[in-house]
């Protein structure tokens, strides 16, 4: 069995997790970072890579992709070693204080520090309670969009009604031959300028809104979809021919096996100490969404900064009796690629 030994074990490789690395890097610390995906980014990357942001310091917009290529680029100089495909099935604490994290492979990693910036733990979309929806999910059906040109010409039908659906109904609308949106009623969960924005498309023919209407059953040959059939309150039916089916109703996430080691939660994340984000086990910290304090705000910039508070806060429990002078980025710089 494989046992890697480093000085933070990073848990998650989303935005904040990547800054973990970077900040770590910083003040010195090596890291090895896991993450249950094939790739960096966490939801960013899994869900919505081709998304704008609009709240990033620095960025007026910038792609959800290209955000996560920046902070992946940002990390590399430090050599961080990174796990994908397996998560942490455990945390123990070994003789000599460091903690042994489990992975689902079979190997070890043991560090002085884990820093947990596991967003909103496992995730997976709400499926439709639709017969042989399987049959159709990754040809005709799909859960995120990854490339608005996968649906260039397509007849796609979008069903939901937060900002996520009303969001890619407007973008795809460039760009598909046809967007008919399906929701149960006719008032949408999304931001009010992007609701507007939909129906001042379905005012004028770009887009179909069928309201009040909910997803009934689907239709089409192997995998290959050709009608997405829909009932109103009534149970009365219709047929909306299609070549796509983008059922967004959220999704579904728990905490795994970091509910079961033995911190102290709040509401089904990690409460921390603000001042530096270390969590109720000591050498363990909480960054983004996972975690929370007085004042917490579920931002990407929020978590930027809790990386760095975690990262300086580290310095001293992998290196005790060091003292760690602050410098800014201006003045240290950053080692050079190799």
């Amino acid at each position: 069995m494989t046992i890697h030994q480093t000085d933070a074990v990073v848990i998650g490789a989303g935005p904040a997790g990547l800054f973990s690395v970077f900040q770590c890097g910083m003040v010195k610390l090596r890291c090895h970072v896991v993450d249950a995906l094939e790739a960096v980014g966490g939801q960013l990357s899994a869900l919505y890579p081709e998304k704008p942001i609009y709240d990033i310091p620095g960025h007026p917009k910038v792609l959800a992709a290209d955000l996560v290529d920046g902070l992946a680029e940002q990390a590399a100089p430090f050599a961080p070693v990174y796990h994908f495909g397996v998560q942490v099935d455990s945390l123990a604490r070994e003789a000599d204080g460091r903690w042994r994290c489990g992975l689902s492979n079979g190997e070890s990693i043991l560090a002085p520090v884990v820093i947990i910036a596991a967003g909103g733990g496992a995730f997976g979309p709400n499926r439709p309670p639709l017969e042989g929806l399987d049959r159709f999910e990754g040809s005709s059906v799909f859960y995120l969009v990854r490339r608005r040109e996968d649906f260039r010409d397509k007849r796609v039908v979008i069903a939901g009604g937060g900002d996520s659906a009303v969001d890619w109904a407007i973008s795809l609308s460039e760009v598909a031959a046809k967007v008919m949106v399906v929701h149960r009623r006719p008032k949408f969960r999304a931001a009010p300028e992007s609701e507007a924005r939909l129906k001042q498309l379905a005012e004028s023919g770009t887009i179909d809104l069928v309201v009040p209407y909910q997803l009934h059953g689907l239709e089409g040959e192997g995998a290959t979809l050709s009608a997405v059939v829909v009932a109103d309150l009534e149970g009365a039916t219709k047929r909306l021919e299609a070549d796509c089916l983008l059922p967004f109703y959220g999704l579904s996430t728990n905490l795994g096996p970091i509910a079961d080691w033995g911190l102290t939660m709040d509401r089904h994340v990690i409460a921390v100490d603000p001042a530096s984000c270390a969590t109720s086990a000591p050498g363990v910290y909480a960054v983004g969404d996972i975690c929370t304090y007085p004042g917490k705000l579920k931002l990407i910039l929020s978590g930027f900064a809790e990386a760095a508070r975690a990262a300086h806060s580290a310095h001293g429990v992998v290196h005790p009796g060091e003292a760690l002078h602050f410098e800014h980025s201006t003045t240290s710089g950053v080692p050079a690629r190799g």
